[in-house]
């Protein structure tokens, strides 16, 4: 198995988490940009999100397992898939990367270089989504890890899809992420000041998903039958 060292990892989190924030948040821009149709701009930042992960988990995973995620690494962390030494450099590769990324998608579209957003996101309907949103995010990594490895990167991809349009958030799912968004005054924006209740569900989300998944996949050792043996 080939293993990387944790500058490669490093630089593998930060570009992943900041090309994924410039696939949402520029999805995001073009789709304003070319409709006015609020629930055709959501399909077509979905697409994108989805797809991109797709493209992103399949090509970094080799490297550095393809977080993207605060909570994820987190997860990993505990389920010590993730030295705890190394969980810092992940936090700030996607934390950074991920305001590198908004900061790509304004230039493309000749955007200022950072806006505060003002999109209101936030109550208990908003949080309880990003529970469930990040709940069945980690379920969909541990399960694909556990069954089906090369397969993660569809699922993931296909899970964020779906969740877009069921959950009332849309499925930020990720600390990282939201706090890039923040930095967008457009289509995919929110609030900083509702950034707290959504990273504290994020979280719980994923603590959740790791204590139901850690039962849930560990099979009970099945007891071979044995003949009782005739007394003499």
């Amino acid at each position: 198995m080939t293993t990387f060292d944790l500058r490669r990892r490093f630089a593998a989190e930060a570009l992943g988490t900041g090309l994924l924030v410039a696939t949402v948040v520029g999805s995001g821009i073009m789709a304003e940009t070319l409709t006015h149709d609020v629930g055709l701009a959501l399909l077509g930042n979905t697409l994108a999100t989805g797809a991109m992960l797709v493209v992103l988990i399949t090509i970094l995973g080799p490297i550095s397992g393809a977080h993207f995620n605060p909570a994820v690494s987190l997860v990993f962390c505990l389920n010590r898939s993730l030295p705890p030494r190394d969980l810092p450099a992940y936090l700030v590769a996607q934390f950074a990367g991920g305001i590198a990324g908004t900061i790509a998608a304004h230039l493309m579209f000749a955007l200022p270089v950072l806006e505060i957003a003002t999109k209101l996101r936030s109550g208990p309907a908003q949080w309880f989504s990003e529970v469930v949103a990040t709940f069945g995010l980690v379920a969909v990594i541990l399960a694909g890890i556990r069954f089906e490895r090369r397969t993660v990167p569809w699922l993931v991809g296909l899970y964020i899809t779906a969740a877009y349009w069921f959950t009332a958030s849309t499925s930020f799912a990720n600390p990282a992420v939201a706090v890039a968004r923040s930095l967008t005054n457009t289509f995919s924006g929110i609030r900083p000041v509702d950034l707290p209740g959504f990273i504290v569900a994020e979280l719980l989300g994923a603590v959740i998903a790791l204590a139901l998944m850690g039962w849930l996949l560990k099979p009970e050792p099945v007891q071979q039958y044995q003949p009782l043996k005739a007394e003499p």
